[in-house]
């Protein structure tokens, strides 16, 4: 890939390779960035991305190869000298202090000092404040970031490296949680940052975005570079083909499947903000959804969609109101047990948070919740563990070298495998799934909507909350719209369109 003579590459890295022990993490990758321009770097999870991006950033300070800033060689030793030269990285992986306020998180190690020596708390929270505005959130700068949904704090993630005097900034899957209107306020900031000149590296797995947003783009595959090109001079589909080595006729398309009976339905279905409010997150929700159907939610950040699985999954007994039948016979869930037991399963939003031990095996993951299948005269029994694990790793082709690896070596694709599999040990009526597809890559997506697809022919019910229009649509048999915690909209297959859809849940 040539630059047009204008166009100057601010950072550059030549034939750099990264091993960890046992595999090669890059081989030989080259990168160029350059000033005022989106640089959109893609690839399958495993291609090296990440690994790249952590030595642009001085996060890897060991490598093969080179590293030119403004065309002279630069080796970091650590992030804070990268950050002293305007290279600036949001991580896809938060890193917050779930216990400390935005504004603390905002400025953690760059505090502003008063005079006596001491940090300048008001400053700091105008400061923080005056970063927010800028990404149209308006939030109260004290709140402790654990009690923000993830959406949120990936916008106080992008304020973090925003707080700093930036030249390069990378951001790795910076829209992975936002909502759509969230999504859209990042690029009116992205086009403002390429006019002030900053060099933007952009991670993603959305391919919407490449023609959106990016001027060049660099694939990824196997941890080596395989094409750099102008945006302009390639196309959507010859970048996924280059990304996963087949072409995108292989990709997913959904089955027909005939439709069973009504195996849930939720009527009136409120929740409260909190006891004393009269502020209510859900109101008079009612929907049902069939055997061997798929139902998808649709709805901007803050619709209620997240709110209302946790609430038929009994998370919020106390604020909540309503009936739910499961098979014509009406169910008391007063706790996540009782919906179990009901055959209700849950795949949350944040699976390294809420569905994942990372630490543990996969067999020891699987088996979480169906811990009585595993149980021999009261006792673990570890061959059943293990037979399970080999049951679904086999089924649900989850990449590792066997099922006592531990699930934080594993890809996020495959990570969302064994949550996935964990549920299905519990031999579901009903299956939730929340952003499945959040993090991961095009390959990744296209297995997980092969298993949702495979599950609801089964005669399993599936509901499936997305923030990805596309994809709510290419899995769903019928959409249901959200807004402000009220139903919108309900759309049968043949009446799809984005437009009418978006339309349904936008505020009006």
């Amino acid at each position: 890939m040539k630059a047009s003579a204008n166009e100057k590459a601010v950072i550059e890295a030549r034939k750099i390779t990264k091993r960890f022990p046992g595999v090669f993490a890059l081989n030989q990758v080259d990168l160029r960035v350059y000033a005022g321009k989106v640089n959109a770097v893609v690839g399958e999870n495993g291609a090296g991305k990440s690994t790249l991006m952590n030595i642009l950033s001085g996060v890897y300070t060991e490598y093969e190869g080179e590293l030119l800033l403004d065309g002279k060689k630069v080796e970091f030793k650590n992030t804070a000298e990268a950050r002293q030269v305007g290279i600036s990285i949001i991580h896809q992986e938060l890193q917050l202090v779930p216990h400390m306020s935005i504004a603390e998180n905002i400025y953690l190690g760059q505090e502003p000092l008063n005079r006596a020596g001491f940090i300048d708390y008001k400053k700091m929270e105008e400061n923080a404040r005056a970063l927010l505005s800028e990404l149209e959130f308006e939030t109260n700068v004290r709140q402790k970031i654990a009690s923000l949904r993830i959406g949120q704090q990936q916008i106080v993630e992008i304020a973090k490296a925003l707080s700093f005097d930036v030249r390069v900034l990378i951001m790795d899957e910076p829209t992975s949680a936002l909502s759509e209107s969230e999504t859209n306020t990042l690029f009116k900031l992205i086009e403002s940052l390429k006019r002030d000149g900053v060099a933007i590296v952009y991670i993603t797995h959305k391919m919407n975005e490449l023609t959106q947003l990016a001027d060049y783009v660099t694939v990824l595959r196997d941890g080596r570079s395989v094409r750099e090109s102008a945006v302009k001079n390639i196309s959507v589909n010859d970048v996924v083909k280059l990304m996963v080595g087949r072409d995108i006729k292989d990709f997913f398309v959904k089955q027909p499947h005939e439709r069973g009976d009504v195996r849930l339905k939720v009527e009136n279905m409120s929740l409260k903000k909190s006891r004393k409010s009269e502020k209510y997150l859900l109101r008079d929700i009612s929907f049902d959804v069939h055997a061997s159907e798929a139902l998808g939610i649709y709805g901007l950040m803050g619709a209620g969609r997240t709110e209302l699985f946790e609430t038929i999954f009994g998370l919020h007994t106390t604020l909540a109101s309503g009936t739910v039948c499961i098979d014509g016979k009406s169910v008391n869930i007063n706790s996540p047990d009782d919906a179990i037991n009901a055959g209700i399963a849950l795949i949350p939003e944040d699976r390294k948070h809420d569905g994942l031990v990372l630490n543990m095996a996969i067999s020891q993951n699987i088996s979480l919740v169906s811990m009585e299948k595993i149980l021999k005269i009261g006792m673990l029994n570890e061959t059943l563990e293990q037979n399970q694990a080999e049951k679904y790793r086999e089924k649900l082709n989850i990449k590792s070298y066997s099922s006592s690896q531990p699930v934080m070596k594993l890809s996020g694709g495959n990570q969302q495998k064994v949550v996935v599999s964990k549920w299905l040990a519990t031999d579901p009526k009903i299956l939730f799934l929340d952003e499945p597809t959040r993090g991961i890559d095009v390959n990744a997506k296209n297995e997980i909507y092969k298993i949702i697809d495979d599950l609801a022919a089964q005669g399993i019910a599936i509901v499936v909350v997305s923030s990805e229009l596309p994809e709510i649509m290419a899995i769903s048999d019928r959409i249901i719209t959200m807004c402000a915690g009220k139903l919108t909209g309900e759309f049968f297959r043949r009446e799809f369109s984005e437009e009418k859809i978006l339309h349904a849940a936008l505020p009006k």
